[in-house]
């Protein structure tokens, strides 16, 4: 029944550079036998909604390692100063592409069913034209923690804000839940197409949230709640970090096959 409602091109879109600040080459950091990207695009790849994946890099060592394992390449400018910009590129080459998903490529744990519960809704309402995940804080350190931005919705899952700050404000420190942004987005393809056009307004500009940009120009953003906890690879220490939570899951599976 759901499925007939999804579109039937629905691209996926997984941005990976070299030049990163703190992690250069963060793309083709070795997780086991394989690279960072090539988990990211076997998890992406399990998602039943896609019906198109691709790597989308002008760096051409890690368009060689895509290529190496399978994936499909499309290279563009170098020039971009955002992923989404780089996306946006991509998908001006799809013009039979409903929806386009923009799936981080340092995520190499990122939950197939948290990419198809995004899709749902923009596949079900045409008025929404972007979607994106929210996941309730568990560790209250993150409320306080400008890295970790958070957002609030209205009563119908749309985004009424996003901020680095503690949003909502506890004022009779009365217990409030309050939600992580992850970053992962769906487009309809017009709409991506004329975003990095649109003006950045004075909220995005001192929130460093290129999210915002499309709140202060009018248009919702439908925000699903997930539980899959987010874990990008920023830095060195980040992927050591992946690198035991994959051993881990790996014991725990081999302990349940032998019990």
């Amino acid at each position: 029944m759901v499925r007939s409602r999804v579109p039937r091109k629905i691209l996926g879109v997984i941005p990976a550079r070299y030049a990163s600040t703190r992690f250069p080459g963060k793309a083709l950091a070795q997780l086991d036998s394989r690279t960072m990207i090539e988990h990211v695009w076997e998890r992406v790849s399990m998602a039943r909604y896609l019906t198109a994946i691709l790597i989308a890099t002008d760096d051409e060592r890690i368009a060689a390692e895509a290529q190496r394992f399978g994936a499909r390449v499309y290279m563009t400018r170098p020039d971009h100063v955002s992923g989404t910009d780089r996306v946006a590129e991509v998908a001006s080459a799809f013009e039979d592409a409903e929806l386009v998903v923009n799936v981080q490529g340092d995520e190499p744990l990122i939950d197939p069913a948290a990419i198809d519960a995004a899709v749902l809704p923009l596949a079900e309402e045409p008025a929404i034209q972007m979607g994106t995940l929210s996941k309730k804080i568990e560790d209250a350190r993150e409320v306080s923690d400008p890295n970790v931005v958070k957002v609030v919705t209205d009563r119908f899952g749309n985004a009424i804000y996003f901020s680095r700050s503690a949003i909502p404000f506890n004022r009779d420190a009365e217990p409030a839940a309050h939600f992580k942004h992850i970053g992962l987005y769906v487009y309809r393809r017009e709409f991506l197409l004329r975003y990095p056009d649109l003006p950045a307004g004075p909220l995005e500009r001192a929130e460093k949230l290129e999210q915002l940009r499309a709140l202060e120009n009018g248009f919702r953003i439908r925000v699903v709640e997930t539980d899959y906890e987010s874990i990008g690879v920023d830095t060195p220490g980040d992927l050591d970090r992946v690198r035991a939570m994959m051993h881990e899951g790996q014991r725990i599976a081999e302990g349940a096959r032998r019990g």
